[in-house]
């Protein structure tokens, strides 16, 4: 038998989008019914990793492959339910192998998706200035882990005051996974694991200034040698000039509860920031958030976290399904970490899958 027979793939952020050769999949599948041979397709119908719940993998040249919150997997069915040009092949290839008297039952009709046209979210607030507000920080000297503060998933922003005037190379070590390096709230330098980036070459600091470090967990590993060791956060000291930086305020943010966040109108803020909208529909359906033009980060509509996006793609747009929506008034939130073209949103009646170039 074949236990997990790969009729696509998933994708990690910044490589292409995957399928698989329809007429292929066909083929092989006739291959293993003419012998007799039980399998099972893996994956059968396309699903999504919501929230923060998108998995990670490593290879022998990568240390770090973050995977895409779609796991579409280029599947028969596609990631909202409907039937795919693969679905129709296979089902052909199935019913040559049919019993005597056996039939194949009438195909249901596909979920209908929704475009929604493009609107505006015109209320933002700045990310350090929403953490600081929602509560106390937590206070140490060295830099503690998502899992020593108590959190499994989401971001933590470190905070540290400089005393006296530094300058030097800045090493974080390796901080899992996406980090983006902050001076009195200016963006300096962005980070990720997966690329092996964990230095600033350069960087001077006055006394007085404040370093935050805003640590994004990315999703862990999920598979052999590394499953023991997926701490998430800052994993080690921070160096600047060789020095090691001591007396850390840390803010930690995870809940998808956003109801405490204060927006604004008016002048766009520095990234990275959190931005809200509202939309009206006649009647609910499923769609596809448009994200391109954006930076990254993730979305929020009516409380329920679609997951996290990112402009390297191959994924750009996200998966909503009819439940999240209702007729009238909705809200969406988009946390952008990174400064975008664009502050506006649409609803595709398809996914977009862009191959980095």
């Amino acid at each position: 038998m074949v236990g997990e027979y790969w009729a696509g793939w998933f994708d990690h952020w910044g490589e292409r989008h995957h399928t698989s050769d329809v007429d292929n999949d066909a083929a092989f599948v006739d291959w293993l019914l003419t012998r007799d041979i039980s399998f099972n397709l893996y994956m059968f119908e396309g699903g999504t990793s919501f929230g923060y719940l998108a998995g990670a993998n490593y290879d022998s040249k990568t240390p770090y492959q973050a995977d895409t919150t779609s796991y579409d997997y280029n599947a028969p069915l596609d990631e909202a339910g409907r039937v795919t040009p693969k679905f129709h092949a296979l089902r052909a290839v199935i019913a040559k192998h049919l019993l005597p008297g056996e039939t194949l039952p009438e195909i249901p009709p596909s979920p209908q998706t929704l475009a929604i046209p493009r609107f505006e979210l015109t209320q933002s607030v700045r990310m350090r200035d929403a953490l600081t507000a929602l509560g106390k920080p937590i206070e140490s000297e060295y830099p503690l882990s998502m899992e020593d503060l108590g959190q499994d998933f989401g971001y933590v922003l470190y905070r540290h005051r400089v005393v006296a005037d530094t300058s030097g190379m800045l090493d974080i070590g390796e901080a899992r996974d996406y980090a983006i390096a902050l001076v009195d709230g200016t963006v300096r330098a962005t980070l990720y694991r997966g690329a092996n980036e964990h230095a600033v070459s350069s960087l001077a600091l006055r006394g007085g200034q404040t370093l935050d470090l805003l640590i994004e967990n990315m999703g862990r590993i999920g598979f052999g040698a590394k499953l023991v060791d997926e701490r998430k956060g800052l994993t080690q000291g921070v160096t600047l000039g060789g020095q090691e930086l001591a007396r850390w305020q840390m803010y930690t943010f995870s809940s998808a509860d956003l109801s405490r966040l204060k927006f604004h109108s008016g002048s766009a803020p520095d990234a990275p920031a959190f931005w809200h909208g509202r939309f009206d529909l006649a009647q609910a359906g499923d769609t596809f958030i448009d994200l391109r033009g954006w930076g990254k980060g993730q979305v929020w509509v009516n409380g329920h976290h679609l997951g996290r996006f990112w402009k390297i793609g191959p994924q750009q747009s996200l998966y909503l399904p009819a439940a999240w929506l209702r007729a009238g008034r909705n809200e969406i939130v988009v946390l952008d970490t990174q400064a975008g073209a664009t502050h506006s949103v649409q609803g595709l009646r398809d996914p977009v899958f862009a191959t980095p170039k």
